[in-house]
């Protein structure tokens, strides 16, 4: 198996140019001559090139089904399938490994919960409590489960600068709640919730909390023993890993006690046309042959993450965000939608006079890959009057230079198309 290693392993300051040296994709020109700089890294992130290459290996030298054969194939496949999976309650602080499940990402998550804990704790007349600023992924499942059992959606609101409405928790947040879900960071303001202090209130009152961690999982350091969710989803594609894969922890007491998602394989225990009676946690949520090699794939990301000096990557992050700020601020007709205090990754702005797909399209011709729309989070977007936004989104690989060049290509599309 292809040793993990990072740049930046037991060092005191983050070396950028290192980082951005193991990322194959970063290297390209786009267009003729044109370098890309990639800054779509809410939507997804690049690979690093040992996470390539695990991916290559598996299916090279172990590629099997797991759990299942008693051939030597196989039984390296489940090892380190269930490898990864203790990679993953490393990069958790989670109690066990059973608590952590395999998904194809945050969305399967989400509707894991909401279909099977869901009907467990919401009845006829409950509330689920959502916030202004959900991904859709984190409200559909929810109204689906709301219209099933005739429970009712309430959103807790929003500030201009984007931050949620704390002082006004206590009306929403009440007897009647059965079951809150909320979005660690903002996937479109970059703003990072007070999400401890909502668990805090909300478990004060005995209501469990789901937190969207899509956006949290590539940017902060996860406890979720500290933070107390009772359930936690993200996406290994935003966190240096391969697509199609994402994890969705759970207290082990809510685990036991759900029901299946699905039916097949791996997950039951004994099979009859009598009846079925299935296997614990953590089988029981994973039906059927897995994505193992990209689980795999995930656990060397995991393991790739965790080599990093934290507080220095951090560091970075905020340095490049800020200077992207200030020079967006600087640009004439530039508007910015989400300037809470704290947050992180996330730029999002508006031109006075160019319509966000334009100015997209524009920059891209530059090499400059940035998200336009509604970010998935159609009613936060419509709370502030637009249609959509530009959203540039870094990573620990991005630089100022990839700043610099965001704040240039933003100058032009004001002298072309403004």
């Amino acid at each position: 198996m292809p040793a993990t290693t990072s740049p930046t392993t037991d060092t005191a300051s983050f070396d950028v140019e290192a980082f951005r040296a193991d990322f194959p994709a970063l290297q390209q020109d786009i267009y003729e001559d044109t370098p890309l700089v990639y800054l779509d890294n809410a939507a997804t992130s690049q690979k690093p090139t040992s996470v390539i290459d695990r991916l290559d290996h598996f299916y090279r030298h172990e590629n099997s089904n797991v759990h299942r054969g008693v051939h030597r194939l196989s039984q390296e496949a489940t090892d380190e399938y269930e490898s990864a999976r203790a990679s993953m309650q490393t990069f958790l602080n989670a109690d066990r490994p059973e608590e952590v499940i395999f998904t194809r990402g945050t969305t399967e998550g989400l509707n894991l919960v909401a279909s099977a804990f869901g009907q467990m704790v919401v009845e006829e007349g409950d509330e689920i409590l959502l916030t202004e600023m959900e991904h859709h992924s984190n409200i559909v499942p929810w109204q689906m489960l709301a219209e099933r059992v005739g429970a009712e959606i309430r959103v807790l609101p929003v500030t201009d600068r984007g931050e949620l409405q704390m002082d006004r928790l206590g009306e929403f947040l009440t007897e009647d709640t059965a079951l809150m879900a909320v979005t660690h960071i903002s996937n479109t303001l970059g703003t990072i919730n007070p999400v401890a202090d909502l668990i805090d209130a909300a478990h004060a009152i005995d209501v469990p909390v789901v937190v969207d961690g899509a956006q949290s999982a590539p940017h902060l350091s996860i406890d979720v023993q500290a933070l107390d969710a009772d359930f936690f989803a993200f996406s290994g594609h935003k966190m240096f890993g391969p697509t199609g894969i994402g994890i969705l922890y759970g207290k082990y007491e809510h685990l036991d006690a759900m029901p299946p998602y699905q039916g097949g394989g791996d997950m039951i225990d004994q099979v009859s046309f009598d009846g079925t009676t299935h296997d614990d946690p953590p089988h029981k949520f994973e039906a059927g042959t897995p994505n193992i090699a990209d689980v795999v794939g995930l656990g060397t990301a995991a393991e790739y993450i965790m080599d990093l000096d934290w507080e220095a990557v951090q560091a970075h992050e905020e340095d490049v965000l800020a200077h992207a700020t200030e020079q967006a601020r600087a640009i004439d007709g530039v508007r910015i939608i989400g300037t809470a205090p704290d947050k992180t990754s996330v730029l999002s702005f508006v031109f006075d006079d160019v319509h966000p797909y334009d100015a997209g399209t524009f920059l891209d011709r530059m090499g400059i890959t940035v998200r336009t729309g509604h970010h998935c989070t159609q009613p936060l977007v419509k709370r502030y009057g637009l249609p959509g936004t530009i959203r540039a989104s870094f990573a620990a690989y991005n630089t100022r230079d990839d700043a610099d060049a965001l704040a240039n290509g933003l100058r032009k599309v004001k002298d072309m198309l403004g």
